[in-house]
């Protein structure tokens, strides 16, 4: 606990959330030993909630949740080795009668098993797919960051969504936000940076979803206390872990009653949150939170391709204009005139107000630039910071105190032209003064609060309005990217008249080809390569929680190998990514071995490997060597005939191979991946005493140098839609129709065409009575809405005089009403072009 003479802005960083010693009360919790046999520590209304009774330290596990239950908690955490990923049974049925969704997961020299109430079996996978199917076609940034915190609203009901992006110096930004109409906005305001606390941000990278379900409720402690005080439990990867009260004061000071958040990682780093509010206590089910942290993944994953789209774009346009100017400079000899004249192309690559070049000691700049006199001085400095490299600032006067002009240059981008800090390219922006939104002072004061004399969280929201001076627009990725592109370009004319431009550029040239081939392969299979995960069939009798889990590490393996492809220069060694992917089987077993040469597998074979070794990974953790300890699985790789990789895969000493049944989707990724995608060979052999194994990687994926990537574009032809008359913006328009998801979509695209006056009914009573007060110049009516039809609604539009059109994803005429023969019918699921031209086709003079 933290005194009154610890008082200072460390103390939110200092509050060991980790280990409250409570939990939520919407569940209960039991500590147990690592084979589940015994309860060493509980939450206090673990009693009540199992309908047992007295002390429950030291009571058998299986006495208390019965066999069959304890049997299957087991299978469950031998199945989930990381503890960030819990392993979760959905609606197991205790001895007492009662239901619960569990989720369990390994502590230290233990095991954490959470119960919460499950009053019926929901199918997160379902949820998530729709969700996903929502958002996956987009292709801008901007707009996947809007529409996903619509669709997050309106599948979950929380009154408040908002995605929120962190900053450079930790603060934070509601970039996009759906809402209640009757709650202010807090949209584009923005949060300080001790809003969420350094161990705060900690925990959103080790567990990705956080929901508090209200922050007025009680906190449920761990029994035994003495021993809670001895040694607290870790409950960091725990869902039912209490919050801080700090926090919870934090949120009650905002009116909020409940809250879940969704981490957002990208590259590795927490990007920002999805944060949900509501004014109410709210209470998320298991599935519904798995199928959250299922689209957040996805969303994380959707946001990084499309990031890299965009620089990618960017770096081919800005690498067009490099190239003419490269090719204009070959001809020249005189390399100070060729660089001066250019700058003016290359101000227009970058979002700049000047340009600056210092080469040996003589000074040319356009634009806004430092005054007469100071660039000596400001190359000087540079070079005792850049260290060779580019390097850039958005407060140049903060930076360096000599830089007394901070209205003429406050930004500074810097790329050096030499190994020698000598010669520079200097990109300049001006000061920006903007006034940013805070969401209160961020300036926090200590004062008395319910907590004591302790940092207090404020208590106005209001927007305190900073006017922040002396700093430009930062630079972002994609301007070093371009300073980058740039640097090439020149160091390669210095290089060609010093005579080593040769061999640099060609250098220059294969790095940049094959980072255009890396960026492209990448961007246009990361998305396909996904959505066929997330849309291979199930079997029946696999268990939900088993198909998600499988779902997960396949989407895991996926990113290790993204993760490999970022940080190694486009593909991975074979070693590191077996021992990554052995990794959590490593404890148990008796023998290990791993052998061969050093292998580079590229971009395409490090993806296809990736997930086939950790399919039979997974495959052998559950049927296999790894299931059991003193089980053995032996690797080895050799080079063959045409620099061919053959791979071999043996295990022993886990159970009995039987016959082998119907394949399932993780069985077809090991057999067919290689073959198909690489155009090499996989050959499985189930002997009773373990799986043998052979894959063979044909060559030309293993050399970087000949590697070539095939690229296929499949079009789907959709057919024309005839062009039709523009609708008027802001038309009014009545939209029945009972699928939320569907209905959002058609909202999308109205609003895309200008069409912003909407108003949705899901049933003929809603659309009734909305018409008491709403006068639609047109509307889309859905036939079938469930156990109703919109027949009443198409009688009384018709009364009143207002054309309307029917949709339905029959293909049979017959569904519409008698007497409607003549209206048009849009068939779902909604084409944009189709939707909009049949109401403007409507909308004309008969």
């Amino acid at each position: 606990m933290l005194t009154a003479s610890t008082v200072d802005l460390s103390n939110c960083d200092r509050e060991p959330i980790h280990i409250p010693g409570s939990i939520q009360a919407h569940g209960c919790l039991l500590a147990c030993d690592p084979a589940i046999t015994t309860v060493k520590r509980y939450s206090a209304n673990a009693v009540g909630m199992l309908r047992s009774a007295g002390d429950l330290k030291g009571q058998s596990i299986p006495d208390l949740l019965g066999e069959e239950a304890t049997h299957d908690l087991r299978n469950a955490i031998s199945q989930a080795p990381d503890a960030s990923r819990p392993a979760v049974i959905a609606h197991l049925r205790l001895p007492n009668g009662d239901h619960f969704d569990i989720a369990v997961h390994r502590e230290d020299d233990g095991a954490i098993v959470e119960f919460e109430p499950s009053h019926r079996r929901t199918q997160p996978l379902q949820l998530a797919r729709e969700m996903i199917g929502r958002v996956k076609d987009i292709a801008d940034v901007d707009l996947l960051i809007s529409s996903s915190a619509k669709l997050v609203r309106a599948v979950l009901g929380y009154d408040r969504v908002m995605i929120y992006r962190f900053e450079e110096d930790g603060s934070g930004k509601v970039a996009s936000e759906a809402k209640r109409a009757d709650l202010e906005s807090f949209l584009g305001q923005y949060f300080p940076a001790t809003d969420i606390p350094r161990q705060a941000r900690i925990l959103y990278m080790q567990n990705p979803i956080r929901v508090i379900s209200d922050a007025n409720g009680i906190r449920v402690p761990l029994l035994p206390e003495e021993d809670e005080v001895r040694r607290p439990l870790d409950l960091s990867f725990a869902h039912l872990r209490s919050v801080s009260p700090i926090h919870c004061e934090y949120l009650r000071n905002m009116g909020v009653a409940a809250s879940m958040s969704i981490s957002i990682i990208v590259d590795d780093k927490l990007w920002g949150l999805i944060a949900c509010h509501h004014y109410a206590p709210k209470t998320l089910t298991m599935s519904e939170r798995i199928a959250a942290e299922m689209f957040g993944e996805f969303f994380s994953l959707h946001l990084l391709a499309l990031r890299q789209k965009r620089k990618l774009d960017t770096a081919t346009e800005a690498r067009r204009a490099l190239d003419r100017f490269l090719q204009t400079a070959s001809h020249q000899t005189d390399v100070d005139q060729i660089l001066a004249s250019a700058l003016p192309e290359f101000q227009k690559l970058l979002a700049c107000d000047g340009v600056g070049l210092w080469m040996k000691g003589r000074w040319t700049a356009i634009g806004s630039y430092p005054p007469a006199g100071e660039e000596a001085r400001l190359a000087g400095f540079v070079g005792g910071v850049a260290d060779g490299r580019i390097w850039g600032t958005k407060s140049l006067s903060a930076d360096f105190p000599g830089a007394d002009y901070p209205e003429t240059v406050s930004g500074l981008l810097a790329v050096p032209l030499s190994q020698i800090p000598r010669d520079y390219l200097f990109f300049f922006r001006r000061e920006r003064l903007q006034t940013l939104n805070w969401a209160g002072n961020p300036e926090k004061t200590y004062e008395v609060g319910p907590l004591g004399d302790r940092l207090t969280p404020r208590k106005s929201f209001a927007i305190w309005k900073e006017t922040v001076r002396h700093q430009a627009e930062p630079w972002r990725d994609a301007d070093y990217e371009i300073a980058e592109a740039i640097r090439s370009a020149t160091v390669e004319i210095v290089l060609h008249h010093n005579e080593l431009m040769q061999e640099e550029r060609s250098k220059a040239d294969i790095r940049q080809r094959m980072l255009n081939e890396e960026l492209n392969h990448r961007v246009k299979n990361i998305l396909a390569v996904i959505k066929s995960l997330v849309a291979a069939p199930g079997q029946d009798e696999v268990p939900i929680e088993h198909y998600i889990g499988s779902l997960r590490g396949r989407i895991h393996a996926l990113s290790h190998a993204h993760d490999q492809l970022t940080r190694g220069g486009g593909g991975g060694t074979l070693s590191e990514l077996l021992q990554a992917e052995l990794l959590p089987y490593r404890a148990g077993l008796n023998t290990l071995s791993i052998t061969g040469g050093s292998v580079t597998l590229d971009a395409r074979a490090h993806a296809v490997a990736a997930l086939v070794i950790h399919e039979l990974c997974t495959n052998a953790a559950k049927y296999g060597a790894l299931s059991r300890p003193g089980g053995a699985l032996l690797v080895d790789w050799q080079r063959v005939d045409e620099d061919d990789c053959v791979i071999r895969w043996h295990e022993s000493g886990g159970p009995t191979i039987g016959p082998i049944g119907r394949k399932g989707f993780g069985t077809a990724l090991i057999e067919r991946s290689i073959p198909y995608d690489l155009g090499g060979s996989s050959h499985l052999d189930y002997k009773p005493e373990g799986l043998s194994a052979e894959f063979r990687i044909p060559g030309r994926f293993l050399t970087w140098e000949t590697a070539e990537i095939t690229k296929e574009q499949i079009a789907e032809d959709q057919g024309p839609v005839p062009e039709s008359q523009p609708l008027p913006p802001g038309l009014p328009v009545l939209l029945v129709e009972d699928q939320v998801l569907i209905a959002m979509d058609a909202e999308m695209m109205l609003a895309d065409a200008g069409i912003d006056n909407v108003v949705t009914a899901s049933s003929s009573a809603d659309a009734l009575n909305r018409l008491k007060t709403f006068t639609p110049a047109i509307a889309i009516l859905d036939i079938n809405l469930g156990r109703d039809t919109s027949v009443p609604v198409a009688e009384e539009l018709a009364r009143l005089g207002i054309p309307f059109v029917f949709a339905t994803g029959y293909d049979d005429r017959s569904i519409v009403p008698e007497g409607f023969a003549s209206v048009p019918v849009v068939r779902k699921p909604y084409d944009s072009a189709a939707l909009l031209k049949a109401l403007s086709d409507r909308l004309q003079p008969r």
